[in-house]
């Protein structure tokens, strides 16, 4: 809940602009870091989530490792003080010099994705005279059960090495001089709230690892991934994550060998519920059979309920009147920019403010220029305290 000190604040501010909550943030990292020292597992904060500095220096303040997925993201963990010997590196497409940086940077693990990946490590370590710690990405055919914009352990999808690779894959290893394999990832998509989903993908991983294992290979880390989900229809009443069943899944159903370490990549679940767009209402047009609130911010500075149909939900901070429903939509030139349909909302007017929930991850910093529009400030509870 926004409380009313904070929403008059607002009114002093141009809009749109992202607004974080670090007390929240706190909170969640608080309970993460409980959870995940119960059995000794090793966190590390997807930075593709959310890469704002305030935020990323709240999260890593607290010992956290980064999961990175472009070169550039690596710097970033690294200017914040993220030592290399804790960043997990994934993508299905690393480019020659994202590969050296994090060659550079002595990364904890290279999440690779294809045999053609792991020859291009061998053979730039190489030339770096390096060894290169990595990590096989396995698709172990699991369905997360959420959108299949985010689903990737499936068969068809682009990410991961497929079980009728493993073969040429374990005879290939040993032949190179300039890599070292020292775990196995995974990561089966986003936003996944049925917990039974890593129970199952637990099952998987026990049945992979012990064929890579009876093949001589020493495993000594197993990467779950990430996916773990958020609430987002009520974001109010359930801002945390159930992170006890999340870790107690794993603990429970996958079987780690002795000093074997586990490792987790979670993001959404981090920063989802700190984070609002907040918007001003430009104008109230009639339509047919409906009302649209036409707001300064768009599908530039939050594209999910666009590109994912996702649903967020959002509050007019300003208003008290009777409830009307209404369709909630921005100023871009494009018929999907729709944050909401048919929503029911307090009586709304020119000037209103609207804050768009559970934008923590994947807002920011999926923002654009589109339209040639302004990139949009962001603001944290503790700057507005202090302002």
């Amino acid at each position: 809940m926004i409380d009313p000190k904070t929403i008059s604040q607002f009114q002093k501010l141009e809009t749109p602009f992202y607004y974080y909550d670090l007390d929240l943030l706190h909170k969640t990292l608080s309970k993460i870091k409980s959870e995940s020292e119960k059995y000794g597992y090793h966190v590390h904060y997807a930075v593709k989530a959310n890469a704002n500095d305030k935020v990323l220096e709240t999260i890593f303040s607290q010992n956290l490792g980064a999961d990175c997925v472009s070169g550039n993201e690596i710097i970033k963990a690294r200017t914040h003080g993220v030592p290399g010997s804790k960043i997990a590196f994934a993508g299905v497409g690393k480019t020659d010099k994202e590969i050296t940086t994090a060659l550079q940077n002595e990364i904890f693990s290279f999440n690779c994705e294809s045999i053609p990946e792991i020859e291009v490590i061998n053979e730039l370590a190489g030339k770096m005279g390096k060894i290169a710690p990595i990590a096989i990405r396995i698709n172990p055919n699991v369905d997360p059960k959420t959108h299949k914009y985010i689903t990737t352990g499936l068969n068809e999808n682009k990410f991961g090495v497929n079980h009728w690779d493993f073969e040429k894959l374990s005879k290939l290893i040993p032949s190179f001089n300039h890599i070292k394999l020292t775990g196995l990832h995974f990561h089966i998509g986003s936003q996944i709230t049925d917990i039974s989903v890593f129970q199952e993908l637990s099952q998987k991983i026990n049945t992979i690892s012990k064929w890579f294992e009876d093949q001589g290979f020493n495993l000594q880390h197993i990467n779950v991934g990430g996916g773990l989900g958020i609430d987002y229809e009520n974001p109010t009443s359930n801002p945390l994550s159930d992170f006890k069943a999340y870790f107690k899944a794993f603990n429970d159903h996958l079987k780690l060998k002795p000093n074997q370490e586990l490792h987790v990549e979670l993001g959404r679940s981090v920063v989802g519920q700190c984070g609002h767009l907040i918007t001003k209402v430009l104008y109230v047009k009639e339509g047919l059979n409906i009302k649209f609130l036409i707001t300064d911010a768009g599908m530039t500075e939050l594209i999910r309920p666009m590109l994912y149909q996702a649903e967020h939900q959002i509050s007019n901070l300003t208003s008290k009147l009777p409830h009307q429903t209404y369709d909630v939509v921005g100023p871009i030139c494009e018929s999907t920019d729709v944050f909401a349909k048919g929503i029911d909302l307090p009586g709304s007017k020119r000037g209103d403010l609207l804050a768009i929930h559970s934008a923590g991850a994947y807002g920011e910093v999926m923002a654009s220029n589109y339209n040639l529009r302004d990139i949009v400030k962001s603001y944290t509870n503790i700057e507005l305290t202090q302002s």
